[in-house]
């Protein structure tokens, strides 16, 4: 027997973590706080690994390999690059969520596929870094998204699996509240322990595999032979059509999500070029990691005490909304006031927002999910939502920067994505 077996507890597997029972089965025993630890650890990992690359690595890498005479030509390479990466997303998510809904492993159904996805990723990472070439670049990135996709299809559908409604947002919000220190972390390590590009992604790598450790010995209950839907490409290609029409609000979350995220995604992933581009900033990544680190203070504050305040008043929708809206503000900030001072304010509004809405959103999905024996599919769906719209920004804020010049439309844009996403979620009707 080993520890990762799904043997009686031990001093290792505390008895709230685990699930007596069966794997469909809603949980109703609150997750313990050592299980909320490891989950934001993996999380943590995970979000370094990825953003890290999108704010600093990916552009700075794409720009030394073009030296451009346009530096428009270097935002055009890193959108079409995230563009195609979107189309492996909408892929890979519910293909291995569903696959996921169907394992009977012994060792659970989640956590084989996050094993999986975490070397998937960190291999990729590891290659991207060694890439000289445009096209080899892109396939590298491609190959990385495949694994982050893997690897947080797993983990978000643990949620469902494990995690009561009433502490959903609360644990969805140590999600979240990870992502904002990834980010500032990432930048930090990258910039200041390691002079090599190549070993800014190794590290990288190293660190999701460190960091995922913990939360696999959390106990995953296996799913029975007899729970276990027969797997057909016939059914899982019909299981990637969810009607809006026979399920509405989970058409409405899922449109709320992808417009909030693509919103975000223009405010967020064009921030390097803006302050070198646009500000003419001299000391471009210096302040990318001061703004960056304000984003990250309000998206901790909003996800963890939001996402515990939601869960007391038993509400999700006018929490979404408030979210949305202030980052369509954040985002008007910066289009009308394009100024180094005004962006570190705007920083604070859409880390605010954007925390509120990542923990409350997500637990918002997993009350209108349609089966709860399609949980990792359905999810994986719903993460299309937030990973295609954040590979498909840069792509969208490309063209605007190519068709006016400067970066005023791209911030538009994102103000209108994130207004219509509150207005989409006001729509959903089974959750208050």
């Amino acid at each position: 027997m080993t520890s990762l077996d799904p043997a009686p507890p031990t001093p290792g597997h505390p008895a709230s973590d685990r699930q007596p029972l069966a794997a469909l089965a809603e949980p109703v025993r609150r997750v313990s706080a050592g299980w909320i630890g490891a989950f934001a650890t993996v999380w943590l990992g995970v979000w370094m690994a990825q953003l890290t690359p999108v704010q600093l690595l990916l552009p700075a890498q794409i720009d030394a390999v073009l030296h451009p005479e346009d530096w428009v030509d270097s935002v055009v390479a890193f959108g079409t690059i995230s563009g195609v990466a979107a189309v492996a997303t909408i892929i890979a998510y519910p293909l291995t969520g569903a696959l996921s809904d169907r394992t009977t492993s012994r060792f659970g159904r989640r956590r084989p596929w996050i094993v999986v996805g975490a070397l998937v990723f960190a291999l990729s990472l590891v290659a991207l870094g060694l890439q000289t070439e445009i096209w080899a670049i892109g396939a590298a990135w491609v190959a990385a998204s495949v694994g982050f996709c893997i690897m947080t299809a797993a983990l978000t559908a643990t949620i469902s699996d494990q995690v009561p409604v009433n502490q959903r947002g609360f644990v969805s919000g140590w999600m979240s509240a990870p992502q904002a220190v990834g980010i500032i972390v990432g930048l930090l390590l990258v910039t200041e322990l390691v002079t090599d590009q190549s070993l800014g992604y190794l590290l990288l790598a190293v660190i999701l595999l460190v960091l995922a450790v913990p939360f696999l010995f959390r106990h995953d209950q296996p799913l029975a032979a007899a729970e276990r839907r027969r797997v057909t490409a016939k059914g899982i290609l019909a299981g990637f059509w969810i009607s809006p029409r026979k399920y509405p609000d989970f058409g409405w979350t899922l449109l709320s999500r992808v417009l909030v995220s693509v919103g975000n995604a223009l405010g967020t992933s064009l921030l390097l070029y803006f302050l070198m581009f646009q500000l003419d900033d001299p000391h471009a990544e210096d302040d990318l990691i001061v703004l960056t680190l304000i984003y990250m203070v309000f998206v901790i504050l909003a996800s963890l005490l939001l996402g515990r305040l939601s869960d007391r008043l038993g509400r999700r929708k006018a929490f979404v909304f408030l979210a949305s809206g202030l980052q369509g503000v954040a985002a008007l900030l910066l289009a009308c006031f394009p100024d180094l001072t005004v962006a570190m304010v705007a920083a604070g509004i859409l880390g605010l927002g954007y925390g509120c809405f990542l923990s409350v959103d997500q637990a918002l999905a997993t009350q209108v999910l349609p089966d709860a024996a399609s949980r990792g599919k359905d999810l994986g769906i719903m993460n299309i939502a937030t990973a295609v719209p954040q590979a498909v920004g840069p792509l969208i804020g490309a063209a605007a920067v190519v068709a006016t010049g400067s970066f005023v439309l791209v911030f538009v844009l994102g103000a209108i994505f994130a207004f219509a996403g509150a207005l989409a979620v006001s729509r959903v009707r089974s959750v208050r």
